[in-house]
């Protein structure tokens, strides 16, 4: 428990502390106007309070993920409290606010415009395919996941689920931001944290034994010499650490602050909130079940997270766990896939440059892609999760090199983003070496190649930076 309580506590002090280190690096300026006051069109670009954009951000960020995430990588025991501690407060979350608060000097740009300006054309280009096609992926693996769950629940039939989910997602992804999103999405925030505090008071108050990092250092994985600490935990936990979908999300919400200075609540202070849940639902998971080993067997069993979520949720919060497990493992994805799509929709507008402010031109990209997606639900969803894994975790490294591109052009301290940059290099190139959606080769020589690729990179960087000044 004491392990538990000091990761939730450098958290919250992550945020009063270093958050205000990132913000004042980035230099975050209350009397500049933003683009929602600049350019609202009452369709994208829509001021809303600041209450109402940090839970909807929340909520685009989250859904599922920290939960997911955070019991599929306690799998490796308490370490990876270290790993949601660190990577929330020195890469996710500042990963998160340089994607939000650039987008936001950019008039609200999507991530691929914001990488251009600061990385060169060549990164813009293939940024425009990569994050649609993430975008695309996410969007595919959240209509699988509830459909397949309200197939169990109700007995429908899956494909007619499908369509019902993808005509929700058409919806979404066409109407202005706050005629939808801003009305629903911060009921399903504050939904989403009640349960985490919920289950987090009760693994406080009912005498659950959280293991303690200090008497568990290590690899506790069941399988841990083909699941090595490094790569594996740090693609496994992307939300609740730091997660590339984040950034392709953080535009939307950029278009709709009425003020920087409300950067570090909304895009640093979501990332915090989202590692504080990743936290409890590890913790959980690790608890609930006996101890690690109890949940590696639970999970050997055949059960996946969404069944060790009910689980968890009804034994700890009973018939109001029991609703929240339903809401989250079936609203929270949901609420992830349409902004995934919407987000889709304004980077291939940002690309063409393509007004969206007619319902026409929302249209005829909407249509096509959810053809595409569509037609993606067809192909095995093991498969398009592996590949959205280290796909997610290698848009967040290139999104981190952009920020320290900025800092480095401004004249900042840049180390903040190449440091976490650097390391999420030799992690991607690892994972893609060792994986069995990559090379296949051994994890003895993906190692150092993944850290010499990275230390590369760091020195390209830098030799980028002495050209600028």
């Amino acid at each position: 428990m004491v392990s538990f309580i000091l990761s939730i506590i450098a958290l919250i002090l992550g945020y009063l502390i270093y958050g205000k280190i990132v913000e004042k690096a980035f230099g975050a300026d209350e009397n500049r106007k933003t683009p929602a006051v600049r350019l609202e069109d009452g369709v994208d670009f829509v001021p809303m309070s600041n209450w109402k954009i940090f839970l909807i951000q929340f909520l685009n960020i989250a859904g599922l993920g920290p939960i997911f995430g955070a019991i599929a990588g306690a799998l490796w025991g308490p370490v990876s409290f270290i790993w949601i501690v660190l990577g929330c407060i020195f890469a996710g979350a500042v990963h998160d606010y340089f994607s939000g608060m650039l987008s936001v000097r950019h008039d609200g740009a999507s991530i691929p415009e914001v990488v251009g300006i600061q990385l060169g054309n060549g990164f813009k280009q293939f940024m425009r395919v990569f994050s649609v096609i993430l975008l695309i992926l996410v969007g595919v693996v959240f209509v699988k996941g509830p459909a397949s769950i309200l197939n169990g629940l109700t007995g429908v039939n899956v494909t007619v689920l499908l369509l019902i989910i993808f005509a929700y997602y058409l919806i979404a992804t066409i109407v202005p931001v706050d005629k939808l999103i801003g009305k629903i999405y911060p009921i399903f925030g504050i939904c989403l944290l009640i349960m985490a505090v919920g289950i987090g008071f009760s693994l406080f108050f009912n005498g659950y034994e959280i293991p303690e990092v200090y008497n568990n250092f290590g690899n506790m994985h069941s399988n841990a010499l083909q699941n090595p600490i490094f790569p594996f935990l740090f693609i496994t936990i992307a939300c609740g650490a730091i997660s590339g979908f984040h950034a392709t999300q953080s535009p939307l919400m950029a278009r709709c602050i009425t003020n920087e200075k409300q950067g570090r609540q909304i895009f640093y202070g979501s990332m915090i909130a989202e590692g504080i849940v990743a936290l409890i639902w590890a913790a959980a998971a690790m608890s609930f079940f006996g101890g690690v080993n109890g949940l590696a067997s639970t999970m050997a069993e055949g059960h996946n997270a969404a069944w060790v979520v009910n689980e968890v949720s009804n034994g700890m919060l009973g018939k109001v766990g029991g609703f929240l497990a339903i809401l989250g493992v079936v609203a929270c994805p949901i609420t992830s896939g349409d902004t995934a799509f919407r987000s889709a929709r304004l980077t291939i507008a940002d690309s063409f440059k393509f007004k969206q402010k007619t319902l026409v031109n929302r249209f005829m990209i909407a249509i096509p892609m959810f053809v595409i997606g569509y037609i993606l639900t067809l192909v095995d969803f093991g498969i398009i999760w592996r590949y959205f894994g280290w796909s997610n975790q290698t848009l967040a490294t290139i999104v981190l090199w952009t920020a320290a591109m900025y800092l480095a052009r401004e004249g900042k301290n840049f180390w903040m983003a190449a440091v976490p940059a650097t390391f999420m290099t030799a992690v991607c190139t690892t994972f893609i070496l060792v994986s069995k959606i990559g090379f296949g080769v051994s994890i003895s020589i993906a190692t150092p190649v993944g850290v010499v690729a990275a230390v590369l990179a760091l020195i390209i960087f830098i030799n980028a930076t002495k050209k600028i000044k």
